[in-house]
């Protein structure tokens, strides 16, 4: 039984991707990796339809195992309570990547770039019509023929 419950602890921790904060350093990696960015807007101490996607669709088993093996993920958080505040140089950071990917300042805003940064696909929001198996095709169908 013990074994058991090892065993599947990590095998959650190889599903659970990690997300980035440097989006140079994901560019580098999707580049080195032949790997697609999903670069995600998330107010994560505010915005409840972030902290829905985050939970629902990223935090999901599902996600996770096809994100590690496809997508370098990134997170520009913009939490607004004191005690989650980022620092300095990473708030100015992810102000500069709403600068050029998130405009409008929308929560949540998901973009799928290549390791260039060209926008492939977003998502605006978390429509009810957005589960893991929609978001899953849709970047598998988006990426399909490109590299």
């Amino acid at each position: 039984m013990k074994l058991l419950f090892i065993s599947f602890f990590f095998s959650l921790l190889t599903i659970a991707p990690t997300w980035e904060l440097n989006f140079d350093q994901a560019k580098a990696e999707a580049a080195q990796t032949h790997k697609f960015i999903l670069l995600n807007f998330s107010g994560s101490d505010w915005c409840g339809p972030c902290i829905k996607l985050k939970k629902d669709v990223f935090e999901s088993a599902e996600f996770g195992q096809f994100a590690t093996d496809r997508l370098v993920l990134v997170r520009a958080d913009f939490p607004r309570k004191s005690r989650n505040q980022l620092d300095a140089s990473q708030t100015a950071h992810n102000e500069a990547l709403a600068e050029k990917y998130n405009q409008q300042g929308k929560f949540p805003f998901t973009v799928l770039l290549d390791a260039n940064g060209r926008v492939l696909k977003s998502w605006d929001g978390y429509p009810q019509s957005l589960t893991v198996a929609s978001m899953v095709e849709d970047i598998k169908t988006i990426t399909a023929g490109t590299k």
